[in-house]
């Protein structure tokens, strides 16, 4: 089978155990990032099987139609970059196991890293110090802090899990059976999205992006938190309404922000206003990033092409194709 993975960016892929299992077939791995569509088209011309890492290439109708050899789409985790009913039209199955319930311990990783950089200001201390200055500032300790988890899930229950470590007061927030699994497993949950909001010293966001969750935290939710509060993402930018956050920062509700995800990625405007704002920590979309995280994911993606190859393919999102 013709193989193409996009946007591998490190050429990490090949080099992974998991690997091994598309043995036989012809890969062909491109490690530049392009959105041009006839490029796009070039390249995948004579494609049946497409990899996608994460949601770094948009596969829309315009493309799809200029591929008559596509068959299968395999990727993991969800899909708003993706024209499903496009797909569906053409024939192409699209299979995505969406994770599986099995955790992202590396995203969780880097949320605790991202709220320890931000709260203890390490960033801001690290690039005083190339500068020749001693002490930039003073930071704050997590401990008997409230840290807000909104949506516990796979993500949100490991960070929470975090903060209890660190000495924190956790609470949750999110759909009721969010609710009811947080206080199962003995944590607090607020009274209500303007509670949770205005009594978070830490809130850190953990909710999938779907139609429900897109815009779920307003302009209005941000000017209820504190001026010493930091508002945490590592999962989708627009989970935020558009806008709000950098409105936010700069009105001073929250004092600070530490976020791995943006509206449009990549960013690689050096004027992009996030990075000009001092009380924010970025990082480029990197929660997933770590070679331990990739077999696992890519472990599950080869395996939805295996399983296509042996003519039962499986996580079949548009199964009216099969």
């Amino acid at each position: 089978m013709k193989i193409s993975i996009l946007d591998d960016y490190h050429d990490t892929l090949r080099g992974l155990v998991c690997f091994q299992k598309l043995e036989g077939h012809e890969v062909e791995i491109w490690n530049d990032h392009t959105d041009d569509l006839d490029m796009l088209a070039q390249r995948l011309r004579d494609t049946e099987a497409l990899v996608l890492i994460r949601e770094r290439t948009k596969i829309r109708a315009p493309l799809l139609d200029r591929l008559p050899k596509l068959k299968l789409i395999s990727q993991r985790s969800v899909y708003p970059h993706i024209d499903i009913d496009a797909c569906t039209r053409r024939g192409v199955i699209m299979s995505s196991s969406q994770h599986a319930g099995t955790p992202s311990y590396a995203t969780a990783e880097l949320t605790w890293g991202l709220i320890l950089s931000a709260m203890r200001q390490i960033p801001q201390q690290m690039a005083a110090l190339k500068e020749g200055k001693w002490q930039a500032g003073i930071g704050n300790s997590v401990r008997e802090k409230t840290l807000g988890i909104f949506g516990y899930g796979r993500i949100g229950r490991v960070v929470a899990g975090y903060g209890a470590a660190f000495g924190m007061k956790v609470v949750v927030w999110g759909s009721e059976d969010s609710r009811m699994r947080a206080r199962s497993n003995g944590y607090a949950t607020a009274d209500g999205k303007e509670a949770f909001f205005e009594e978070c010293d830490v809130l850190s966001l953990h909710l999938r992006l779907v139609d429900a969750t897109r815009g779920i935290v307003t302009a209005s939710d941000l000017a209820r938190m504190k001026e010493t509060a930091l508002i945490v993402n590592t999962s989708r930018a627009p989970l935020i309404e558009p806008g709000a956050l950098v409105r936010a920062l700069q009105a001073g509700r929250p004092g600070m922000a530490a976020v791995d995800v943006y509206e449009e990625e990549p960013v690689l405007d050096t004027h992009h206003p996030l990075l000009g704002i001092g009380n924010v920590v970025c990082t480029p979309h990197i929660g997933y990033v770590t070679r331990e995280e990739y077999e696992v994911q890519f472990s599950d993606i080869f395996d939805q092409i295996v399983a296509y190859c042996s003519g039962e393919p499986i996580n079949v999102v548009n199964p009216e194709v099969v």
